[in-house]
């Protein structure tokens, strides 16, 4: 509770107090107060803080307190002098449980000595109220039989597969798609108070962010930038888990299905694409030997015994074969003697 303490300006007397301007000025003369002074008033203010019960061992979860992300909602809890205390009821339950305790003392010290392993936290619930604000463990503990009791929270990370999704892209495609998650627990105090069941929460929250990502690309997109709409999933589970505790690692897409028509569609697309660019290869291939030609004839032309030469190296590729049939060519310029005249 703050005290804020107030008090009213004097009343004033005369002239002075009918000419007065604005309040902190005067236009003539001292002002002179008069009268008892005015009482002073007390204003309560109500203040909602996180109280330093939510907290955790480890220093990501005091950032998290620090930034204020892990809070309490102040319309549902109401603080007084006596918040995050037990108060008497709750101290004599205690001193009760303690001397049951004594006097059973031999008996009882196994149900107050608790252990957890170096991947566990416990939380510690008495009559209530988290303990010391923080998880306990790894290691030894005691907790009261009659007031307390806990909660494990394994840190270690957790995988779970996506069930396939049937999804509408941006370019109208149903597509079936499916994916991994990996997460842990960074906070198990947030994980416990904030959530009823974080694990499911996460599994149901990576379902709907998988249907909104890939809502909003297209096929080609979904098809070609896995990695960016992974990354791009990672950091919106991340962001809307962040008050329950949890970090997510990694966000993985598993399988894209396209419908069998679809399937057929596009691999008649692609194979119409290899044709073309497989004629226009062999096209621009037939234009580059034709020029080569050309010039080949350019050259022969200028030297006759070039052609000569150019049958002896056939004769010689197909007496290499082996054929018992050899083919001597026979110049034009011989034959022109044998034609008619005109």
């Amino acid at each position: 509770m703050t005290q804020q303490v107030s008090r009213s300006p004097p009343r004033l007397r005369g002239e002075a107090a009918r000419r007065r301007g604005p309040v902190g000025t005067r236009e003539d003369g001292p002002l002179v107060a008069s009268g008892p002074a005015p009482p002073i008033r007390h204003t309560h203010t109500q203040r909602y803080t996180c109280s330093p019960m939510i907290s955790t061992t480890s220093s990501s979860t005091a950032d998290m307190v620090t930034q204020g992300k892990l809070e309490i909602n102040p319309m549902d809890v109401v603080e007084d002098k006596t918040s995050g205390r037990l108060g008497c009821f709750g101290w004599i339950l205690v001193v009760i449980s303690l001397l049951f305790i004594g006097a059973t003392f031999p008996f009882t010290l196994f149900m107050c000595v608790k252990i957890v392993k170096e991947y566990e936290r416990a939380v510690i619930f008495r009559l209530g109220r988290i303990v010391d604000g923080k998880a306990k463990g790894p290691g030894l503990f005691i907790v009261i039989p009659c007031t307390d009791n806990f909660v494990k929270v394994d840190l270690r990370t957790v995988s779970f597969d996506i069930p396939p999704q049937e999804i509408l892209t941006k370019d109208s495609v149903t597509v079936c798609v499916d994916g991994v998650v990996y997460f842990r627990i960074q906070c198990p105090i947030s994980s416990v108070a904030n959530v009823t069941n974080a694990h499911s929460s996460t599994r149901l929250l990576a379902q709907t962010t998988l249907r909104n990502v890939l809502g909003t690309k297209n096929l080609a997109e979904l098809l070609s930038d896995r990695e960016g709409i992974s990354l791009s999933m990672q950091e919106s589970l991340d962001e809307a888990t962040d008050a329950w505790g949890i970090k997510v690692e990694r966000v993985e897409i598993k399988d894209v299905k396209l419908p069998q028509q679809l399937q057929r569609a596009m691999a008649a697309e692609a194979e119409a694409s290899r044709e073309a660019r497989a004629k226009i290869i062999a096209a621009e291939g037939e234009m580059k030997a034709s020029r080569a030609l050309k010039e080949a004839s350019l050259v022969i032309a200028e030297a006759p015994s070039a052609l000569q030469l150019r049958y002896l190296q056939t004769l010689n590729s197909i007496a290499a074969e082996k054929n018992s049939t050899i083919i001597f060519p026979l110049p034009i310029d011989m034959l022109q003697s044998f034609l008619p005249r005109k």
